[in-house]
């Protein structure tokens, strides 16, 4: 991998970019010292360090599960949807573990021990050597970046790093891109800074590359009250909420743009490693499995869709990694990928606000990571976790088809325009008799008209519902469906059901403009019986809302 980063070229110069918030900040003065700290023979009196001797542990001690807890072979047909943790932990296949432990002090002849005096002491913005690292190392191999000089460092999960991101980036009174529909944190982060989104249009790869360029040539700067935007946010593998995965070509598209137009890209990719693929109903779903070949570690790369880093070669890509899906989010922990000037920027901003992230998730990581599990270790562990999701998503699609009518069906335009939707109806059979005031008025044979219809998605921990209010007899404009969309979302939690109601992930408040409301709906955490009850409630609160009895 050296040999091939002296091949590569090095990052163009952006920090034209940088806020002028960003470039006013100074190295900590009392960070600054960091750099003598490891000098061989210093006598430090500096700082305001505490003495390890009166941290109150020796040690830190846990057990961890193997990396290759989780199968890879897909369910049988027959699978029942039992759940991982049962699978796990039932008699019939006791939970495999390692014991992690992490001594108060390292042995001195070892440079790449992890010890609590260090990891529980106050530390610089760029964490655990042996963590950095470790991620450089994964990132070469995994995300390969196509310059030479990329950086990587912690810091205290993706929605930290987008706050500290966009002050690095952004003025206020600026805008930035981003999907229409999106992760409603990042927006509220970025708003008391008067820093506001631009929405561009999704589809089932998620954001548009011909919307994406049409806003930035057509880009008015009198009527939009602001420079055209530098900095784009975008979610592009388990899009939150869609469910949407960006293939290669969509991001060299976008990627290209992005040149043209002098433009950051800020790639947020907690769900990358939640690739779960394509849905196949299950009357139709094979048991067969060919991930039970080689399970060579570059096929399992080859089989990703790429990063943004992989087609970065000017340093434009800062890339978010967390470790909050794949190990734990209390560890609040990930890491930047980034040209070396952005790099030195954000680390400016880490050390007088967050620091280093917390040394126990630190410790615990950086031990389960290098120590114990190896990147092919870590691999495998990521291999398993796609496979589990996939088991969740499955059984949650198979459950929800199985409530309803659903047909699929080719979206010609719309925001789905060119994939294929599952479009529900109320079963005939299902016991109900549409109400009559509903039959007269608008006159159509039961379950003629769709309740709801939503595009299977092939990444991260969500399904993206399309309500149609417009079948409603009380219906009447587009504006009705954000009274509607509340109304219903309150009516399924009055039930005992809590989703996430869909007015929350518009970027703007003028998208969209179309009469569907929308909810997002996790499958990532209840277990398979919770999800079928859930799912019956649903259905239940849908029907009567819509008048059927």
């Amino acid at each position: 991998m050296a040999d091939m980063n002296e091949k590569l070229p090095k990052a163009v110069d952006l920090s034209h970019h940088l806020s002028e918030i960003s470039k006013s900040r100074q190295p900590s003065p009392l960070k600054n010292l960091a750099r003598y700290f490891g000098k061989p023979g210093i006598l430090s009196l500096a700082g305001g360090m505490p003495s390890p001797a009166y941290f109150p542990l020796s040690t830190l001690s846990a057990e961890t599960l193997v990396a290759d807890s989780f199968s890879l072979a897909p369910p049988a047909k027959d699978d029942s949807g039992l759940s991982w943790f049962w699978k796990l932990f039932s008699s019939s296949k006791k939970e495999r573990t390692e014991h992690l432990s992490i001594p108060k002090y390292a042995d001195p002849d070892s440079s790449e021990a992890i010890s609590l005096d260090v990891a529980l002491q106050y530390g610089t913005a760029q964490g655990l050597v042996p963590l950095q690292k470790f991620m450089r190392e994964f990132t070469e191999r995994v995300y390969q970046p196509q310059y030479s000089d990329f950086t990587t460092f912690v810091h205290a999960g993706n929605t930290d790093a987008w706050g500290k991101a966009f002050q690095t980036l952004c003025n206020p009174g600026e805008m930035f891109l981003t999907e229409e529909w999106t992760y409603p944190s990042a927006m509220a982060s970025a708003k008391p800074y008067g820093i506001r989104p631009v929405a561009i249009k999704i589809d089932n790869e998620g954001m548009r590359s011909d919307d994406l360029r049409k806003v930035l040539s057509e880009w008015d700067e009198e009527a939009r009250g602001a420079k055209r935007p530098h900095v784009m946010y975008t979610v592009p593998v388990g899009q939150n909420p869609t469910g949407a995965t960006m293939g290669a070509t969509r991001k060299k598209e976008i990627y290209n743009i992005c040149v043209e137009f002098d433009t950051i890209i800020v790639e947020d990719d907690p769900y990358y490693f939640l690739q779960e693929g394509p849905y196949v109903p299950r009357d139709i779903r094979s048991s067969a499995s060919s991930s039970k070949s080689k399970d060579e570690i570059s096929d399992y790369i080859a089989s990703l869709a790429p990063s943004y880093l992989k087609f970065d070669y000017q340093g434009r890509v800062i890339r978010l990694d967390s470790f909050s899906k794949t190990i734990a989010p209390g560890s609040r922990l990930g890491w930047f990928t980034c040209n070396e000037r952005f790099s030195e920027r954000l680390e400016r901003q880490g050390e007088t606000s967050t620091q280093a992230p917390c040394g126990f998730g630190q410790s615990v990581i950086t031990q389960l990571l290098t120590k114990q599990w190896g990147f092919e270790g870590y691999i495998r562990w990521l291999k398993g976790l796609r496979s589990e999701y996939s088991r969740r998503r499955d059984f949650f699609l198979d459950e929800l088809l199985s409530l309803f009518d659903v047909r699929s069906v080719y979206m010609a335009q719309g925001t789905w325009a060119g994939c294929t939707a599952f479009v529900a109806r109320p079963r005939p059979h299902s016991g109900r008799a549409i109400n009559n005031a509903v039959s007269e008025k608008q006159d159509f044979p039961f379950g003629d008209k769709p309740l709801f219809s939503f595009v299977a998605p092939t990444s991260g921990m969500f399904v993206w519902i399309k309500i149609h209010f417009e079948n409603l007899p009380s219906f009447s404009a587009p504006e009705d469906k954000t009274t509607m969309e509340v109304r219903l979302w309150e009516k399924i939690a009055d039930a005992g059901v809590l989703i996430g109601p869909g007015w929350i992930f518009a970027a703007t408040e003028d998208v969209p403009q179309e009469a569907e409301g929308h909810f997002r709906i996790a499958f990532s955490h209840a277990e398979h019986d919770t999800m079928k009850k859930a799912l019956k409630v649903f259905h239940d609160q849908l029907l009567d809302f819509f008048g059927y009895q």
